[in-house]
């Protein structure tokens, strides 16, 4: 399971899983300008999470619409209850392709709904960067996509976000289960892709690792943001 905030490398974590034969759903996610290699996100995933955060969404709050859901600072009482009959009967679908292996930043808030259909020893990999590039590369894909335009969105909502999700890992998910911590640099330097091998006991191609596109600027964020960021590096062995 690979999670992290949108725009911070999980979709290179999830092609890299990919490349050594794990299923990632039956319908992906196609490739397009923002990730021009692939999101290695599958359709059905991403349905089965906004069906499980449509009852979380405040209502009234204006803030997203069904799909772009990922985008959505959930408060931190929210969280994913039971799944209906019908979504339960769709996780345990796609849970009995083995070896399975599915990212999508929703998992930050809808987790606790899955985990009853997990196997044993499933791992846990939390994909992460500064804050920072990752808030300017949401607001870069918020200005490119026309399906967001009317998303409300600027630095601090996307530093919010980015701060929300992270701190749901932290503070509810990462306690239970076999966790694995990655820093984007790390795994654009290789020395996470090893890890990532060791860790799975699986072979990823290296060659998924496509350096130069990443472009995503530093900017300056806040102190909550920074610690947040700083818990990350300290689980990932990694010097900010």
């Amino acid at each position: 399971m690979v999670l992290g905030c949108g725009r911070s490398g999980t979709s290179l974590v999830a092609g890299l899983v990919a490349s050594a034969g794990y299923f990632l759903g039956p319908r992906l996610h196609p490739p397009r300008e923002a990730n021009p290699a692939g999101f290695f996100e599958g359709e059905d995933v991403k349905e089965i999470n906004e069906s499980l955060l449509d009852p979380l969404v405040p209502p009234g709050a204006g803030r997203t619409e069904r799909g772009s859901r990922w985008l959505e600072p959930l408060p931190e009482t929210a969280s994913a209850g039971r799944p209906s009959p019908e979504v339960a009967a769709s996780i345990r679908a796609l849970v009995a392709q083995r070896p399975f292996a599915f990212k999508d930043p929703r998992f930050c808030y809808t987790l606790p709904a899955w985990r009853p259909f997990l196997p044993v020893g499933t791992a846990f990999v939390c994909v992460f960067r500064e804050p920072g590039r990752t808030v300017t590369s949401i607001l870069k894909e918020h200005d490119e996509a026309p399906w967001l335009r009317n998303v409300a969105m600027d630095g601090a909502s996307a530093e919010g976000l980015w701060v929300a999700m992270y701190r749901r890992i932290l503070d509810d998910h990462r306690h239970d289960g076999d966790w694995i911590f990655l820093h984007y640099d790390q795994v654009v330097g290789r020395d996470g892709v090893q890890r990532l091998a060791d860790h799975l006991n699986a072979s990823p191609d290296p060659a998924i690792v496509r350096p130069e596109l990443e472009h995503a600027a530093d900017r300056e964020v806040g102190y909550e943001a920074t610690a947040v960021y700083a818990e990350l590096c300290a689980l990932a062995g990694w010097q900010a």
